[in-house]
């Protein structure tokens, strides 16, 4: 009897030392889970019940819990690994099935398709051709590395103060070659639809009627339109035009381009003291960009960034958690697979409720204390002793019987 209870003690502190072996040697592994061997006691029964002094029939392994703890957060320099910070796993496409992962060390293949070192697809939430994401459905998601379009300058906003005592020009005839037939001018790049810039000029000439000027417009030297009035009250506010919009007109660039026409905004303008100045001016069109990098913010989405200062979102990465984590089936590669036990995934969005955030250029450190699973070694070292000497002790026994019977 004795034996069969020291060897079921051997077996089980045999599976506690390696379960403490895998913790040790994987204490480096990006998003490992600890383990901890669960035993339980054996005893036997028969038809006739239990008897109250039976010594038990040994031990059990009843469980190896994996401990869901969170790992370190360590950065680094690369903007695609990623780290869950809280509850959830990554989704990724092994062959067009599911698995799931801690692990965040993505980079992107030769297509653009962002995998892990396992080759897995990480998966995310497609956008929508309207802006948002389509949270309905998973698609691998694919770095567009292509240039960003460029966008016609349609509206400009400018801000500026004229000096409330100024007089007429000395030369009446306005010439923008000539600084004499005119007050002051301040200069705009704007764009036309295939991204080329083009220097826009507004001229400010004051005439005899007080708070009141003319604007020209000129593009690349060439006038555009005609003089505008601009009217300002005895308190320096603009009262023309009412609105402050004005549209010179268009300007058909020698690009090939489709013609110029921008709306220019000038109620924010004033005629004050006796100093001409710019404080801002402003237009809403962008030239041709180049890819400068990928970033990837606490929610999850992902966007492309350009050298014209804009940006395009790619997807939004996916965060999956489950009912029961305690249930998911360990995989190779630090990954899990859904089980029954485990209950159907949950898909959501990094930082909503339930689901851990998002943070980009950082890595999950393995949950392993080193000193711990060290102090379980030994623990388990010595019971695994403790059991072999009780064999050794029951052999003795055994032994001293059989001399007695001889």
């Amino acid at each position: 009897m004795a034996f069969g209870i020291a060897l079921s003690g051997l077996s089980a502190a045999q599976t506690d030392l390696d379960v403490t072996a895998n913790n040790i040697s994987n204490s480096e592994t990006t998003g490992f889970k600890q383990s901890r061997t669960e035993f339980a006691e054996l005893f036997s029964s028969s038809l006739q019940g239990v008897s109250s002094v039976q010594a038990g029939n040994g031990v059990r392994v009843a469980s190896i819990a994996q401990q869901f703890s969170q790992g370190n957060i360590q950065n680094t320099t690369n903007s695609l690994d990623l780290a869950i910070n809280g509850s959830g796993f990554f989704a990724v496409s092994a062959g067009g099935a599911l698995q799931y992962t801690r692990a965040g060390a993505f980079k992107a293949d030769a297509n653009g398709i962002v995998v892990n070192d396992s080759g897995q697809r990480l998966q995310a939430y497609p956008t929508l051709a309207t802006g948002g994401f389509n949270t309905s459905t998973f698609s691998d998601l694919t770095l567009n590395t292509g240039q960003s379009a460029p966008s016609a300058t349609t509206t400009a906003q400018t801000i500026f103060n004229l000096p409330a005592n100024a007089s007429p020009p000395v030369n009446g005839t306005f010439d923008p070659t000539d600084a004499a037939s005119y007050n002051d001018s301040t200069s705009l790049t704007m764009y036309d639809s295939l991204g080329a810039a083009h220097t826009g000029t507004l001229y400010l000439v004051k005439t005899a009627t007080a708070n009141q000027w003319t604007t020209h417009l000129y593009v690349d030297g060439t006038a555009v339109g005609g003089a505008q009035p601009l009217a300002y009250s005895n308190a320096g506010v603009l009262t023309t035009p009412a609105t402050g919009q004005i549209n010179f007109g268009s300007y058909t660039p020698l690009t090939g381009a489709a013609a110029l026409s921008v709306n220019f905004d000038f109620s924010k303008t004033s005629q004050f003291g006796n100093a001409f100045g710019t404080t801002s001016i402003t237009q809403n069109g962008f030239t041709a960009g180049q890819l400068t990098g990928i970033s990837v913010d606490n929610s999850g989405v992902v966007q492309a960034n350009f050298t014209n200062g804009q940006s395009r979102a790619l997807g939004q990465v996916a965060i999956v958690n489950f009912p029961n984590i305690q249930g998911l089936q360990k995989l190779d590669g630090t990954a899990w697979a859904e089980t029954f036990a485990s209950g159907q995934p949950l898909n959501g969005s990094p930082g909503i409720a339930g689901f851990g955030q998002l943070q980009s250029g950082a890595l999950e450190a393995s949950n392993v204390d080193i000193t711990k699973q060290l102090v379980n070694m030994i623990v388990a070292q010595r019971n695994y002793q403790s059991n072999a000497q009780m064999i050794s002790t029951e052999k003795n026994i055994t032994q001293t019987i059989i001399d007695m019977a001889r």
